[in-house]
């Protein structure tokens, strides 16, 4: 990893449920994970214990949750004083969480899979060219990153830097770092990783609510999926700070600020626990099988 890489501990979810393993196994996966993992440091493999990987990696804490069966079997925390409760930057896990935000708007009726994007976003519209004349992009093509839209990610934005609106983010005009979100390829035909996707995404649902997408996905997502510990609020604020993992880079040196700023919510702005993902997760597969329809509904999440 190179040394300018920016890296915020390390927050991560084991998912043993979903490989139905017996639950003496997964009683036991803390321990396998604190004695013995497989690290490659400068191309050499060896097998260190979790705290001798944390030194070895500059990697100050790492918190976990493992899902067995349909809860939470486990659920800890490494390295300078964090906890279970302890917020981390979720990076791409954002946009699985807009996605679901996305798909329980689909569940109301409120947005449609494979319709025109452009007929319903009001605050801003997917430049047209010849890539889309014949294929529209699509919320179905967005969340599945299917769209032929670009932008692969982001940079971020130092804490107390001036932070670009969406139409600044999608338009790529100052102060957004970023360029311009456009089609660049026919949708439908190919998968292209983007960010920008789920920033169209975004305006969606911002357009469909006429809310904040902050507020939006809090009342969409994370308080009926009891996520107590998340938000996408960017910048993280003040009173959850001292509750937050700090930042650091590869080489193990704080970033400026204790963190880094993603106003492009969707695409990487959420702030969560592993255990609030695993509660997100384990809503979804009921969902999923059936179990229940309080979350999403089987149909629409067979959908997605």
């Amino acid at each position: 990893m190179g040394k300018t890489m920016r890296r915020l501990g390390l927050a991560a979810v084991v998912l043993a449920g979903l490989l139905s393993l017996p639950r003496t196994t997964v009683a036991a996966a803390p321990a396998d994970l604190e004695s013995g993992l497989n690290v490659t440091i400068g191309g050499v493999s060896k097998t260190l214990t979790l705290s001798e990987a944390m030194a070895a990696l500059n990697v100050p804490s790492v918190s976990i949750a493992l899902i067995d069966q349909d809860g939470i079997a486990a659920a800890r925390a490494y390295g300078q004083g964090a906890t279970s409760d302890t917020l981390f930057q979720a990076a791409s896990l954002s946009k699985f969480v807009a996605a679901i935000g996305a798909m329980r708007l689909v569940d109301r009726q409120l947005l449609a899979l494979d319709e025109d994007v452009n007929s319903s976003l009001t605050s801003w519209h997917v430049p047209a060219n010849d890539l889309d004349k014949d294929h529209p992009v699509t919320l179905r093509g967005l969340l599945s990153m299917t769209a032929g839209i670009g932008l692969p990610g982001f940079l971020c934005y130092e804490l107390g830097a001036p932070l670009p609106k969406l139409r600044q983010i999608l338009d790529g005009s100052p102060p957004a770092n970023s360029p311009p979100v456009t089609v660049i390829a026919a949708p439908g035909s190919a998968y292209h990783y983007s960010g920008g996707g789920y920033e169209i995404a975004e305006a969606l649902m911002v357009d469909t609510l006429q809310a904040p997408f902050v507020e939006a996905m809090d009342e969409t997502v994370l308080k009926p999926a009891e996520m107590n510990h998340s938000t996408f609020a960017q910048p993280l604020p003040d009173q959850l700070r001292a509750k937050a993992a700090t930042g650091h880079l590869a080489d193990g040196t704080e970033i400026k600020g204790g963190c880094h700023v993603f106003p492009e919510h969707a695409a990487a702005g959420l702030w969560s626990t592993p255990s609030d993902i695993a509660n997100l997760l384990l809503l979804v597969g009921r969902a999923w099988r059936g179990d229940s329809a309080l979350f999403l509904t089987p149909e629409t999440c067979g959908r997605c």
